[in-house]
């Protein structure tokens, strides 16, 4: 018997509530798309164990008690499934390795027998293990549980830079997807507005490398025209959290509050409290560059110029380099992603990485400055169309870095070379992106794109123009031009 873990009992079975017959906590009937990617791969999957990533309060743990439910109601027992919420169980800390002890009373307590037990018997067990990362040496235990058993389990983690510490122990054992906020066509769903298909596959990217696919992401655009600008507006008013759109009566201070606390104070108190063999880290500079990245969105700051702010806004002497290690901390937390610049001939280069939010709401609560995106929006207040300019390139940005297995760069000015917003690469292939978010876009714009497709070294075929609306052509065959309303929905 598993001594140690015997004081959580109350809280597991409390967690577990169809180990005694009784049902799960009221659940949302929307599912998230990662919904049936996840449950193919728990179920069927090559690797026993998958790892389900992505920012605060996007729906993870509700997906993970919407496979249960699932899991229940096909029929599997209940005793064969356990779910661990390790994110507010502190106590859990006072256990040597955590997970090892838990599945060990789990076993004796609720299965009744071995893992391997069961699965010999034809009785697979499901572990559900949310918020994993909040635990040290999580990796190692996941790994001698998956070597030595016969199981399938389901981790969720919040931080990217702890599930990615844990990959290199975990190589071969498990399989990783990343959960960002809502698709355009799910909060249409939500919003009970319609329903479309995604164009790209989950698995996949060859659809990319071909122009075709992107003429037909513009004619799909186009014929669902209504449908999308309708739920592009609600996008650009509230961002792409599921409660946003999920309690869309709620008004947008008491979002916004619910937001900076659930989402980013949370992160930053929280996830980022403590750093390797509990170093703490200044909750004050996380919040004040936060606060710049917010600035800067879709943008390349120097390290140098956060450096200058910081120091005044601190009164504190901070080095370049600790801003770089705290933007990082940031990056991992997935509330931003940090996109390089693309690496020529294996020569890094020395340009600052361009910054991308998870979601422009964040910026809009934090900063208390709501920027419209979609072009409504944008005719009315005409003095923000710079600053949506960046917030477009920092949505296309994460937007584009989230698909699995993609490479994304940007490339910026140098050697007399024009800058381009942001590099795809499909392998071999590389697709040049602009954005220009303006209802008129001068030739001499494009300059950069075209300069880029003009090089044969770069290997691109044809490039893509974010605009604002369906009506900017430009005069350029290689170019597909399609408004950034109708690129949200190529996922």
């Amino acid at each position: 018997m598993s001594e140690p873990a015997l004081f959580l009992e109350p809280i597991l079975r409390r967690l577990n509530p169809f180990w005694q017959g009784k049902p799960l906590m009221r659940l949302p009937e929307f599912r998230r798309w990662a919904f049936q990617a996840v449950l193919q791969r728990l179920e069927h999957g090559l690797a026993k164990a998958t790892v389900l990533s992505g920012p605060r309060q996007v729906g993870k743990s509700t997906l993970v008690l919407q496979i249960i439910q699932h899991l229940l109601a096909e029929g599997v027992a209940p005793e064969r499934i356990l779910y661990v919420q390790f994110d507010e169980l502190t106590e859990i800390l006072r256990l040597r390795q955590p997970i090892l002890q838990i599945v060990d009373w789990f076993e004796q307590h609720i299965l009744g027998k071995t893992l391997n037990e069961a699965a010999q018997a034809g009785q697979q067990v499901y572990l559900f293990l949310d918020e994993v990362q909040n635990l040290n040496e999580w990796a190692p235990q996941l790994k001698h549980l998956v070597d030595t058993s016969d199981v399938r389990v389901l981790v969720t983690g919040s931080s990217a830079l702890r599930i990615e510490q844990g990959r290199d122990s975990l190589a071969g054992r498990i399989t990783t997807l990343e959960m960002g906020t809502l698709f355009l066509r799910e909060i249409m769903a939500i919003r009970h507005e319609g329903s479309l298909p995604a164009l790209l596959p989950l698995n996949g990217l060859s659809p990319l490398r071909e122009r075709a696919f992107w003429d037909e992401l513009r004619a799909f655009g186009m014929r669902y025209a209504a449908l999308r600008d309708r739920t592009f507006a609600a996008f650009s008013e509230r961002g792409a959290y599921p409660i946003a759109h999920a309690r869309a009566d709620v008004t947008w201070a008491e979002l916004a509050d619910q937001l900076n606390e659930t989402v980013i104070r949370r992160a930053i108190v929280h996830d980022l409290r403590l750093g390797p063999r509990g170093t703490k880290r200044d909750p004050q500079l996380l919040e004040a560059l936060f606060r710049l990245a917010c600035r800067y969105a879709g943008q390349a700051p120097k390290a140098a110029h956060f450096v200058e702010t910081l120091k005044q806004i601190l009164s504190a002497n901070i080095s370049p380099k600790r801003v770089l290690a705290y933007l990082s901390f940031l990056d991992g937390t997935l509330l931003l992603r940090l996109v390089e610049p693309l690496e020529i001939r294996l020569k890094r280069q020395r340009n600052p990485a361009k910054i991308c939010l998870c979601d422009h709401a964040l910026r809009a609560s934090w900063l208390q400055e709501i920027v419209p995106l979609d072009p409504q929006g944008l005719a009315r207040n005409t003095h923000l169309r710079d600053l949506a300019g960046h917030l477009a390139e920092s949505v296309v940005g994460y937007f584009l870095k989230s698909i699995t297995n993609v490479d994304l760069a940007y490339f910026p000015e140098r050697h007399g070379e024009p800058e381009v917003d942001f590099v795809l690469s499909v392998g071999e292939q590389r697709i040049p992106i602009e954005v220009k978010y303006r209802t008129r876009v001068e030739p001499n714009a494009l300059s950069g794109l075209r300069h880029f497709l003009d090089k044969p070294i770069y290997q691109a075929p044809f490039g893509v123009l974010v605009t604002l609306t369906d009506e900017i052509v430009v005069d350029d065959p290689r170019l597909v031009c399609l408004p950034l309303s109708t690129l949200l929905l190529m996922r």
